[in-house]
């Protein structure tokens, strides 16, 4: 081949490996929007089957009965907590309100549920947890980037069993938060009094695609995620 036709099947070659090349870039550098909230994505799911478990849990028949008085449910699919005298808990979950007018419920909003305490406590537990805020200061406060369980508002931890709690626990109904935990570990200590809910702001904002606050998810309902129909109709089942 001449030294004429090698240039001209360079030249025929070159506009081709150039659009290649850059597609090939696109292709490493773009990122879908669904792979952002592709892990708050399995937490909004993971928080549809935690409600559906203690549904299905003939231990919690209380929670099962009142769980429709709730105006909001803060969800914990997975709260891992270590103890040894000196305890520490976390786990991430969404906080989903009931409209007062409609009764429908929200989109999911995310927190994090984080604490210390103390105490005669032995063993490690992952648990599920959900917390029912039962007035509306409750709800306001969850609001706020970040508050105390049992702080200027009042906390209790919810019932266990189905045989004789009625009668025993109805006081429990004046609380502003009922907590409920489902756990397979060996945990003493249940409460969580002192621990810290706070925003997750980046989770919201991946899951959502923009900046928002809980107000914007909660109240003015400005933004939308059709993933999350699952979970509101798995709460909209428990409650009839």
């Amino acid at each position: 081949m001449t030294q004429k036709s090698q240039d001209d099947k360079q030249r025929h070659n070159t506009p081709l490996f150039f659009w290649m090349t850059a597609l090939l870039f696109t292709c490493l550098c773009w990122t879908p929007a669904w792979a952002d909230s592709l892990e708050e994505q399995q937490l909004v799911e993971k928080a549809k089957h935690t409600v559906e478990n203690f549904m299905n849990d003939p231990n919690f028949t209380w929670f099962q009965d009142h769980v429709k008085e709730a105006k909001a449910l803060v969800i914990i699919p997975q709260q891992l907590k270590a103890a040894f005298f000196f305890g520490a808990d976390g786990g991430s979950g969404v906080l989903v309100a009931r409209d007062k007018d409609s009764g429908e419920w929200t989109e999911p909003a995310f927190y994090v549920l984080g604490g210390l305490s103390f105490g005669a406590q032995f063993g490690g537990e992952a648990s599920e947890v959900i917390i029912l805020a039962m007035t509306s200061g409750a709800v306001e406060k969850l609001y706020a980037s970040s508050f105390k369980l049992g702080g200027e508002l009042s906390y209790a931890v919810g019932p266990y069993g189905g045989a004789g709690i009625e009668g025993a626990t109805s006081a429990n109904l004046n609380a502003d938060f009922l907590s409920f935990s489902r756990s397979k570990g060996v945990y003493l200590g249940v409460s969580l009094e002192g621990s810290i809910i706070s925003v997750d702001d980046d989770a919201n904002e991946a899951y959502y695609g923009k900046k928002v606050r809980p107000v914007d998810i909660l109240v003015t309902k400005s933004v939308k995620n059709e993933h999350s129909a699952g979970l509101r109709q798995a709460i909209m089942t428990a409650i009839k």
